[in-house]
């Protein structure tokens, strides 16, 4: 574990001990992860907890998205990105991978943004959903949720992909995200 921040004691104490309330008086460290835990007792690792998309004016975190497209039950995975948006500042983007099953089409769309509305508010709905049969992960399993803003945001994916578990991802989701 760290012991500080480099010529910042004060931003060190604040940003991982001070995040929290302590417990039976002692400081909480905060990661910044959020996670929940599951009736089973399996803990389930979210994402970051800063990760959030300002949209009109409102902040949402992508996580909370995710978790709410992940509890219906067409969807076996979910990821959420912003894209720059005229009007609303960013958009909401979700790339979904659904349960083996199920099939994407327009009524689905809806059913997704009506089920976000429900479990969030109305602000949260998605404006974009992508069906995919698989999301851009590393060899350890993280999704790269950069390359997923660029697809978004109808930028050229820039950077190191060396790390890309599957290389044929990107283009199979150009080719999805292409209008």
């Amino acid at each position: 574990m760290m012991r500080t921040v480099h010529g910042d004691e004060e931003r060190f104490r604040k940003s991982y001990w001070g995040a929290l309330p302590p417990t039976d008086g002692r400081p909480v460290y905060f990661a910044g992860d959020g996670a929940h835990r599951d009736e089973d007792g399996y803990f389930w690792i979210m994402g970051r907890v800063d990760d959030v998309i300002n949209v009109s004016g409102h902040r949402l975190g992508t996580m909370e998205i995710e978790s709410a497209l992940v509890s219906h039950p067409a969807v076996a995975e979910a990821a959420v990105v912003g894209r720059p948006d005229e009007l609303k500042g960013n958009a909401v983007a979700a790339f979904i991978t659904l349960e083996a099953d199920r099939q994407g089409d327009d009524a689905l769309v809806q059913a997704l943004r009506q089920h976000v509305a429900h479990e969030i508010g109305p602000i949260a709905k998605p404006d974009d959903i992508c069906f995919t049969d698989v999301l851009p992960k590393t060899r350890s399993g993280k999704i790269m949720r950069r390359l997923l803003r660029s697809l978004a945001s109808g930028e050229t994916i820039t950077g190191d992909t060396s790390t890309l578990e599957d290389t044929t991802v990107l283009e199979r989701l150009r080719e999805a995200t292409s209008p």
